[in-house]
């Protein structure tokens, strides 16, 4: 059951996050026209989003497992923020730009990593 809950909470958590970045970078671009392209308009916007992208994935994680009632999740939300730091650096140039967006073969495989990294729960005692 702890893999069925993983797999919601890293989907629901990815999207999110994805959203957040499609949006801000798009906050960024529009920025940055407004501003005539002077040099550095737009960056408030798009460090402001990376950063904001890169604490709020951690933070879903671990309020999505608990809200479902999974404690111990330590190594989902750890290893599954940095990366995700990793996975959304990577890809920056590919979701900033008009209707651009992190490839789903990544975001699938990041989903099932974080599905995998939600089953290692608590030790058992016998």
């Amino acid at each position: 059951m702890r893999f069925a809950k993983g797999t919601v909470t890293v989907a629901a958590a990815t999207a999110a996050c994805h959203t957040l970045m499609s949006a801000g970078f798009a906050w960024a671009r529009d920025s940055a026209a407004e501003s005539g392209d002077a040099m550095f308009s737009g960056s408030f916007e798009f460090l402001l989003t990376t950063a904001a992208s890169w604490v709020l994935m951690p933070l879903l994680l671990w309020v999505g497992m608990r809200v479902m009632g999974e404690t111990s999740n330590t190594v989902l939300v750890a290893v599954g923020g940095f990366i995700w730091l990793v996975l959304s650096g990577y890809f920056t140039d590919d979701i900033d730009r008009a209707g651009g967006h992190i490839p789903v073969l990544a975001l699938a495989a990041y989903v099932l990593l974080g599905t995998g990294l939600a089953g290692v729960g608590p030790g058992r005692r016998s």
